[in-house]
């Protein structure tokens, strides 16, 4: 049976989208540690129209992060899909791997997000805040659901209270290799 045409944000105000959100879900991804805690993701609006994307996870005190660009994937469409490009392995940026990025849901205050992609192999629930409100939570879960997700895959990720602004960076990526064994 095919699955139907997905859904997606018309007209996002990339300005108002930039800033840091949190992640407060996804699906487990072979990119992102198993044990990692307080994701977040920040987007910084460049000069040229694309998006500066940092991800950056914690894991046993130490900050991973990536750095990639986005950028819409039709110019002249009005639609929400972005394509991201990041350089692998981070500490030696040679190889280039872009995923699709597609707002599918924001709401009104852009306060908190529905990411998904159009194979729908990776969700991911974002807010402003590092703790999301159950009952949104549950509308963004439902939302994946009426979009053909299987949100049995959703893992909440782990946020702190406090999140940390800053700690000593993984600069060789052994979470990048350690994430290729699925650790």
């Amino acid at each position: 049976m095919a699955k139907k045409t997905m859904e997606v944000v018309k007209g996002l105000d990339l300005q108002r989208y930039m800033g840091r959100w949190y992640e407060i879900a996804s699906f487990p991804s072979r990119f992102q540690p198993k044990n990692g805690e307080n994701t977040r993701a920040t987007y910084t609006l460049k000069e040229d129209g694309t998006v500066n994307v940092l991800n950056e996870t914690f894991t046993n005190g130490n900050r991973g992060s990536i750095e990639g660009t986005a950028y819409k994937a039709d110019p002249s469409s009005d639609e929400a899909k972005l394509k991201v490009k990041f350089y692998v392995p981070p500490f030696l940026p040679i190889i280039p791997v872009t995923g699709d990025y597609w707002v599918l849901y924001i709401d009104e205050d852009y306060q908190y997000a529905l990411i998904g992609q159009p194979s729908r192999n990776y969700l991911w629930i974002l807010s402003r805040n590092p703790h999301l409100d159950e009952e949104i939570y549950n509308q963004l879960v439902q939302k994946a659901k009426d979009e053909d997700y299987d949100v049995s895959k959703l893992h909440k990720t782990p946020q702190s209270e406090n999140p940390p602004e800053d700690a000593p960076t993984d600069t060789k990526g052994t979470w990048w290799f350690k994430s290729l064994f699925g650790k």
